[in-house]
């Protein structure tokens, strides 16, 4: 899974430090989510696309050059990649012009909507009884791929070992994991389940997208086979982001679910708008192409390159 050039159109890439330093010793890994995908190559050129665009817009920066390597695993539950008009939701760029929106300037977009406050509520009580009929709902027919990946033990070890040789490809790096959607949750298991057994893995920031980690039935699920739910030990920072409109991240926020590693590293959880628009103008607050151009993803990559070429003064 070898990592290329960030603007070319091949599947992985590269991304320049604004200092114009290469940044050799840094890699960033995405992760899709749910749902069948375009092919994989062009998958990827649109994830780079897509973080391109939140830099320029959101910083004004040149982009930093650091290898990119993208985890794809549709084809592991899909026989076909959408192509075509059978895919209605593609990358295109924004028409807008400076920083994409962001709660820092509509603080009501960060409050929890009631749909997340009642959902709260139910959680809590679907763990307190061990049955999850709200999610068992919103798994089937919202979001069917994490219910397959509970369901299907080969899909679910052969999508952790493609990001697992990704990791392992980069063990003498810094990493940022960028996992959207059922991403966030293949991420989880895979760092959890290496520190288990003891596989060693690079220094990792995380960072989840529209992440359904909050969960009722994923917890209990994921306390089942770790043991406990808490930051991984390899992540050295965890920023969560999510739009409060998307069904995938109602809940609690991670940081009262997840509690720090041994080192005290905490979940940082950031309210974001999803500013994505179908081709037909209708919004997908749950889309990955909006929560990589959200300000706050472009800050959340700005610190880690920060944080590295710190780290090499």
């Amino acid at each position: 899974m070898p990592a290329t050039n960030f603007g070319a159109t091949s599947r992985c890439g590269r991304i320049a430090d604004p200092g114009g330093r290469a940044l050799g010793r840094t890699t960033l890994i995405g992760i899709h989510g749910l749902a069948n995908k375009p092919p994989r190559d062009e998958k990827a050129a649109w994830w780079r696309a897509a973080i391109l665009e939140g830099l320029a817009r959101n910083r004004g920066a040149a982009p930093p050059e650091v290898p990119f390597t993208f985890v794809y695993w549709a084809d592991l539950r899909y026989p076909e990649p959408l192509t075509g008009g059978r895919n209605r939701e593609p990358y295109s760029p924004d028409p807008g012009t400076g920083p994409f929106p962001s709660p820092a300037d509509d603080p009501d977009q960060a409050a929890p909507t009631l749909t997340d406050r009642i959902y709260r509520g139910l959680s809590h009580l679907q763990e307190a009884t061990g049955l999850t009929p709200v999610d068992d709902l919103i798994l089937e027919h919202r979001l069917d791929d994490l219910w397959g990946y509970h369901a299907d033990a080969a899909f679910r070890a052969a999508a952790r070992a493609r990001l697992l040789e990704a990791l392992t490809e980069a063990a003498d790096r810094d990493v940022l994991i960028a996992a959207h959607s059922m991403g966030g949750l293949i991420a989880y298991d895979v760092l959890r389940a290496a520190e288990r057994d003891g596989t060693a893995l690079p220094r990792c920031t995380l960072v989840t997208l529209g992440s359904p980690l909050a969960l009722a039935e994923l917890k209990l699920t994921l306390a089942a086979e770790h043991g406990d739910l808490r930051v991984p030990e390899a992540v050295t920072a965890w920023t969560n982001l999510m739009d409060r409109q998307d069904i995938a991240t109602v809940g609690d926020d991670l940081a009262a679910i997840y509690p720090p590693n041994a080192a005290g590293v905490r979940v940082r959880d950031v309210p974001v708008i999803n500013a994505y628009r179908r081709p037909d103008g209708t919004e997908n607050r749950h889309k990955s192409y909006g929560y990589l151009r959200t300000p706050e993803f472009s800050e959340a990559v700005a610190a880690f390159l920060a944080a590295f070429l710190a780290a090499e003064a």
